[in-house]
């Protein structure tokens, strides 16, 4: 009885599908790449049990109740049959499993995968594995030898493997397949297959034909093949019995042989010529079940009769009524006849006896129609591409002769032999966002993360994102319009991150909702320069990181400040961030220093040894084919060294081409902007001057004034940008900009915030200050100890100039300071403690002081005198540490010069501490270090006035303080309580005024314009303290007078060591000084 074919019906998703029986043939069990298994009754089955048991399943086995699958997240999973429940994992690979098979009782598995390994497990004791190595390609099938000797693979190498099971080793090897790289690349899937019972044989589908191998010898005993076969051949399976052997192919052939005769006793063509992918032999009957590559499912029936008997006429009749088919009802009965004729004769067209003439002549009399050879040329549903076969594609026609004996299509079929065009390159995997579904889904989640959910919908009624979060305590949940089409989204407890695509009008953006901001502005919004699309982002504790298709990956604070950007090694696939950690995921690829696009990339030091773009030379060129030579890259000067070519990559030799330099830029965004061009240029100093960092660091010889002219460049950068962040009222992205200042620039960033009036900047940038100062004390700590080892070195060779003779600026002050003893340890504790609190207050010990550091060099002819020790009666204006470093910073902000002294760490010193920026002259450096340590051998009295005036009086010579300080006993009035309080405000607001007399004029103006109410306070306030002030003026009078005659004595050794000498300040200085002073109220 000839086999039946019946309709084929849907049976999972597009793409590989895997087919089997259950051990008594009353189910079919098919999974797919929908993620399902399917179990069915019948073929016509129309409710059949779905198990889902992952995103795809490559491959499924079942006997004994058990059922395996090879699911795409890398594992072996085991369910039960038939209810489906997940019964544990037996396995796992690093990449997908592609194949997996059970031995003959059940027992154990195999299962294969593509990365390389095969291993056989026990099924009911996973721990018990096995894991063969050799293969070069992932694994394409595997089959256990029905006797538990032999496994035998093969792969994507090119390889078929036959492994002894019980020593894991290889004792046979056949190079037999083309060679690719990946799985979905490979024109075979190579299902090989033992014979039942004995084992006798193993059956490779190879090409066209299948070969059979015998046991133990490895011999190649014989080929099965066929006429028919035009296409490789996909998979082979047995028939229980042992006696037949079932092939498909991938144009959706299937052939059945009689091993014992090497006859071929069925083909059956598939109803659309898909690939054959699953083929498995019903266990009791003649049934087969199979799968194509589009998910569908078909049965043949009556395969072969209880003798193993088929009548030949059959076959033939059945070619017969194929091709009757094939030509439409036209003369079908000649045509079918002819056709017969020449399946019967196959023998003569292998041999190539059939020319085109004969091939005319035939049509003529089958027809009667000349016309008939062009239609079934030309029609194309009936006519076969030649593109299609040479890319090995399975997708062909119904309407393809069947036995490739048919003299139409002779010719066609010998000029369409399979040749190899190399190994396909495999697809770069698309760039993701963790926790995201598909962006094809109308409704998706954009994250799903610890800390909450991000939806977005897009269909005609809406197009938004809602935000929720796990914990409410965090945020209240939040509804967006999604205007820009955001399409990846981030959370963390700080903020809300989402990005975008450009378009052709819009740049693709980054956008930034700050939830934990303290300030009124919440969100900011980042556009990306042209042709730059942000593929993948997340969020840390404090930062936002944006990978791009340039290759680029960009650090934002949570405030909007750009930090640093670098080059990725290769394309982004997805990121993720925790606290300070970021993990990237890219595909491999060679960093370089300058590439085909003209981009060119330098070392940052500073961030990990990582590549940073700072120049395209490409937007220097004017026309599409002009390019850049590079020659020459130099950090200072900035100079990227050039040679344009015109419609060349390379410059000729002759003539000798000229050189040209280019401006070094770094891909920052929003460059046309004044922040963003800020941004940039600090970021560009940074870079181009990690390089010096790096020589002092390895021991080599670098200009000092270029480093301190850099960090001048810097600091005023950053102050430029955090005075443009107030006037916006950014105040928080104010404070991550004043963390990436020094010492000095935080103090005058707090003067600006007080005086901006902005109490909770100011606030907030103190506590900035004592952070960096307790930093700064456990950087003194660890430096204290390598400067015992210099002190001991030093011992009695005070005289000789080496290079351990110069140590740092700090420890040597805090020797000398010790040494002489100039201030007690109770004063000096009690000091520290009130100028804690103090946001203002600059520490002695600061590592900032350059301005200390150029010039704190001992003399060698001084030997271990303290060149800091000043006497009382010096000329040297001895002003308290607060107020004189406070009053060069308030004057550079005054007067907003580009010349600012007060971020120069270098000529700090040099710099006359006066309001008015008058040209400095230089002072002695024993001098200037004497101004600015003085602080030590003051008072420490209630109010920062007076302890300003103390050291003032004490230092001058001349009569002109005395009517200051006769003044300062007598009673204060109302406006002057009120002017001493006021006169900061004034001064900021006038930054012009120089003299005394236009601050009172000023003074008096604004007095009068107080209520009465408020005039008459101020002057009950100035009687109230008038008498207890006058008592402590005199009690502070009789004290410096005593210190003053002590340390004139002193003044008199000291000023041999003195060079020159300065002339006192002023009465307004004096004033200007004290009105700075920080009042804690």
């Amino acid at each position: 009885m000839p086999a039946t074919q019946k309709p084929m019906r849907y049976g999972h998703t597009e793409g590989h599908t895997d087919v089997c029986f259950d051990d008594s043939g009353s189910c079919i069990v098919t999974c797919g790449s929908d993620g399902d298994v399917r179990i069915w009754e019948d073929l016509d089955d129309d409710d059949p049990k779905s198990i889902n048991v992952g995103e795809k399943a490559y491959s499924c086995a079942l006997k004994n109740g058990k059922l395996v699958t090879a699911v795409s997240n890398n594992t072996i999973q085991v369910h039960t049959f038939p209810e489906g429940v997940p019964d544990g994992i037996l396995t796992r690979f690093t990449t997908n499993a592609n194949h997996v098979v059970f031995n003959g009782d059940g027992t154990k598995i195999a299962a294969g995968s593509s990365d390389f390994l095969v291993k056989i497990v026990d099924v009911m004791d996973c721990s018990q594995q096995k894991t063969f190595r050799g293969h070069d390609a992932p694994v394409l099938s595997l089959s256990f030898d029905p006797k538990d000797i032999f496994l035998a693979s093969s792969s994507c190498d090119g390889s078929v493997k036959v492994w002894q099971i019980s020593d894991q080793t290889c004792p046979i090897s056949w190079p037999l397949l083309q060679k690719c790289n990946d799985v979905v690349n490979a024109k075979s899937i190579c299902r090989l297959a033992w014979q039942p019972k004995s084992g006798k044989l193993l059956a490779v589908p190879v090409e066209k034909s299948v070969k059979l191998y015998k046991r133990e010898t490895w011999s190649n005993q014989f080929d099965l093949s066929d006429d028919v076969i035009s296409q490789t051949l996909n998979i082979v399976t047995w028939s229980p019995c042992g006696q037949y052997l079932a092939a498909g192919s991938i144009n959706g052939l299937i052939i059945i042989w009689n091993v014992e005769t090497k006859n071929c006793i069925e083909r059956v063509k598939h109803e659309k010529g898909y690939a054959i992918c699953g083929l498995s032999w019903h266990p009791t009957c003649g049934q087969i079940a199979y799968t194509d590559a589009e998910g569908n499912l078909g049965l043949l029936e009556n395969v072969c009769d209880p003798s193993g008997k088929m009548s030949n006429r059959k076959v033939s009749s059945r070619v017969e009524k194929d091709y009757n088919d094939l030509f439409d009802g036209d003369d079908t009965s000649n045509v079918g006849d002819c056709l017969n004729d020449s399946a019967v004769k196959t023998h003569s067209f292998s041999k190539g006896i059939v020319n085109d003439e004969e091939d005319d002549d035939d049509l003529m009399l089958a027809s009667g129609r000349p016309r008939q050879r062009s239609h079934i040329l030309e029609d194309d549903e009936n006519s076969v591409d030649v593109t299609m076969l040479k890319i090995g594609s399975s997708l062909f026609k119904e309407e393809e002769d069947d036995q490739g004996g048919s003299i139409h299509n002779l010719p066609v079929v010998t000029s369409q032999r399979p040749f190899y065009d190399g190994p396909m390159p495999t697809p770069r995997q698309k760039p993701f966002q963790s926790g995201s579904t598909p962006l094809h889904l109308t409704h998706r989640f954009m994250v799903w993360n610890s800390i909450g959910i991000i939806r977005c919908y897009n269909d005609e009624q809406d197009n938004a994102i809602d935000v929720e979060f796990h914990d409410t305590s965090i945020h209240h949940a939040t509804h967006l319009l999604n205007t820009f089409n955001y399409t990846v989204a981030d959370l963390s407890h700080e903020a809300v991150l989402l990005a975008c695509e450009s378009t052709d009008e819009l740049a693709s953006k980054l956008h930034c909702l700050h939830l934990s901001s303290w300030d009124s502005s919440k969100e900011w919004i980042v556009d990306m320069p042209p042709n730059e699309d942000i593929e993948a982002i997340c969020l840390g504790q404090g930062w936002a990181a944006a990978a791009t298709s340039s290759l680029l990956l960009r650090l934002f604070t949570i405030g909007g400040v750009q930090k640093e950007v670098f080059s990725l090694p290769g394309p982004i696939v997805s990121m993720a961030g925790h606290g300070e950690q970021l993990v990237i995921v890219y595909h491999r690829g060679t960093p370089c220093y300058v590439d085909s696009e003209g981009i060119v990339r330098m070392l940052n030091r500073g961030l990990g040894h990582t590549w940073t773009p700072v120049c395209n030379t490409r937007e220097h060129c004017k026309g599409k084919s002009d390019h850049y030579w590079v020659v020459g890259i130099h950090e200072n000067p900035q100079q990227l060294r050039c040679i344009p070519c015109k419609g060349s990559r390379f410059p000729p030799t002759l003539p000798r081409p000229a050189v040209a330099v280019l401006s070094f830029k770094l891909p920052y965004c929003q460059t046309a902007t004044e922040k963003g061009q800020m941004e940039e240029q600090y970021w560009r100093s940074v870079i181009f001057h990690n390089h010096l960092d790096y020589l002092a660091k390895n021991g080599y010889e670098y200009e000092e004034s270029t480093k301190n002219q850099a960090t001048k460049e810097q600091q005023e950068l950053l102050l430029k940008m955090l005075a443009l962040s107030c006037k916006l009222e950014r105040e928080f992205r104010c404070v991550e900009l004043a963390g990436l200042m020094t010492q000095n620039a935080v103090n005058l960033a707090i003067k600006y915030a007080s005086r901006s009036r902005r109490l909770i900047l100011a606030q907030r940038l103190g506590e900035l200050a004592v952070e960096k100062a307790a930093e700064l004390a456990a950087t003194q700590a660890e430096e204290e100890e390598e400067e015992d080892f210099r002190k001991k070195l030093n011992v009695g060779y005070s005289n000789t100039s080496t290079e351990w003779s110069q140590p740092r600026l700090r420890n040597q002050v805090e020797e000398d300071t010790e040494d002489n003893g100039e201030a007690d340890n109770t004063e000096e504790n009690t000091e520290i403690h009130k100028h804690g609190q103090n946001p203002f207050f600059k520490s002695a010990d600061s590592s900032d002081m350059p301005a200390l550091k150029s010039g704190a060099v001992t003399s060698s002819s001084q030997g271990r005198i303290n060149p800091f020790k000043v006497s009382g009666n010096s000329k040297e204006p001895a002003i308290s540490v607060s107020s004189g470093r406070s009053t060069n910073i308030l004057d550079t902000m005054n007067k907003s010069s580009k010349k600012s002294t007060a971020l120069n760490r270098a000529t700090d010193n040099e710099k006359s501490p006066v309001i008015k920026p008058l040209i400095p002259k230089p002072k002695p450096k024993q001098a200037s270090a004497a101004s600015f340590f003085q602080k030590r051998t003051s008072q420490a009295d209630r109010t920062e006035e007076v302890k300003e005036e103390n050291p003032k009086n004490s230092s001058s010579e001349t009569p002109a303080v005395c009517p200051q300080n006769t003044e300062n006993q007598r009673p204060k009035t109302g406006f002057q309580m009120w002017l001493e309080e006021n006169r900061s405000n004034i001064l900021s607001d006038n930054p012009d005024f120089s003299d005394e007399a236009d601050i009172i004029k000023e003074g008096m103006v604004r007095f009068k314009v107080l209520s009465s109410e408020e005039r008459k306070a101020w002057a009950a306030r100035a009687k109230g303290g008038t008498a207890s002030d006058g008592a402590e003026e005199k009690k502070r009078k009789r004290v410096v007078d005593e210190s003053q005659e002590t340390e004139n004595q002193e003044e008199k050794m000291k000023n041999l060591n003195l060079p020159k000498k300065q002339k006192p300040l002023d009465l307004s200085t004096n004033q200007k000084l004290s009105a700075f002073a920080f009042k804690q109220e």
